[in-house]
């Protein structure tokens, strides 16, 4: 028994390269660039020329870099917790297979690298805005806000909402007005779209003594805060067309994309399943990407030259 023990094989970790990519929550990440992109584009009135696609790349890689070491950070803070809950226990700070040290010094390596970038090629108010982003989510809302009330989404939302402006920032050298809707609207769809995760994902959050919303109210409570959310995010989802940054194309894609939010949040509210909050966190998903996809042909629709 124990030869046939020591002959089989050992559990072969991934390559190094991949852990630490996993660190930085690719998939997060990317949600992240494509509304700073959308930032960049409609921060440019006509077809960018081949200077500003280069801004825009540089851009990019400055903010996937910082926004990267702010995810990696943030698995350090939380590996204890992470290795509670299943829906995180994978992450390799949380089994062990990437120490603090190890983690810690890639996350600074990735900041440093991504401010340089931002500060040298885009220009100094990104790179700070940036920055501030970082402080802001691997600092103000993991390290405090996270444990300590369940309001932390709402509260902490305004780091993740930042992608826009930081967008718009580097194309401009200012924040306009065009830049504080397009945040609003991220602010305002951050608490329905994680408290739908919550709903289904108590037991973890319980578990990990973490006091989400479903936790500290219950899940009647919360069903009613993503309920009203989503009639105020419909109305802000409204204000490109109100105030001319968009046309009918956008006005109708965010109209539907509201109506299919809110209609989750009732189904939510009459009938819960764990499987019906999955549902509607998916639907979050596609609600955003759509959303300012939208945005994105109906800005080159709305500026294309006549023929």
């Amino acid at each position: 028994m124990t030869d046939a023990i020591l002959q089989q094989p050992k559990l072969k970790l991934p390559p190094k390269w991949q852990q630490f990519y996993a660190l930085m929550k690719p998939r997060v990440i990317q949600l992240i660039v494509f509304c700073a992109l959308i930032g960049m584009v409609l921060a440019v009135p006509q077809l960018p020329t081949p200077e500003q696609a280069v801004l825009m790349l540089l851009a990019c890689l400055g903010i996937w870099l910082v926004a990267g070491a702010a995810a990696a950070f943030n698995c350090v803070v939380e590996s204890s917790i992470d290795a509670k809950m299943n829906r995180t226990s994978w992450r390799p700070t949380a089994k062990g297979e990437l120490s603090n040290k190890q983690t810690l010094t890639f996350s600074a390596v990735l900041c440093s690298v991504g401010s340089a970038l931002l500060y040298l090629t885009v220009n100094p108010l990104t790179m700070w805005l940036t920055f501030a982003t970082f402080v802001g989510y691997a600092v103000v809302y993991t390290v405090i806000l996270k444990p300590l009330t369940p309001q932390n989404i709402v509260i902490g939302g305004a780091s993740g909402a930042m992608p826009p402006v930081l967008g718009w920032a580097a194309m401009t050298g200012t924040v306009g007005h065009e830049a504080a809707i397009l945040f609003l609207i991220i602010f305002l769809w951050t608490p329905p779209h994680f408290w739908a995760l919550a709903l289904y994902r108590v037991e973890d959050y319980r578990k990990s003594g973490l006091p989400m919303l479903p936790v500290t109210h219950g899940s009647e409570f919360t069903r009613l805060q993503i309920l009203l959310y989503t009639l105020v995010l419909g109305a802000a989802c409204m204000l490109p067309f109100m105030v001319g940054m968009s046309s009918w194309i956008y006005a109708l894609t965010a109209l539907f994309l509201s109506i299919g939010f809110t209609a989750y949040a009732i189904a939510l509210m009459r009938n819960y399943s764990d499987e019906l909050a999955r549902k509607t966190f998916k639907f979050s998903l596609i609600h955003l990407a759509v959303l300012f996809a939208a945005l994105l042909v109906d800005h080159y629709v709305l500026k294309a030259p006549p023929l």
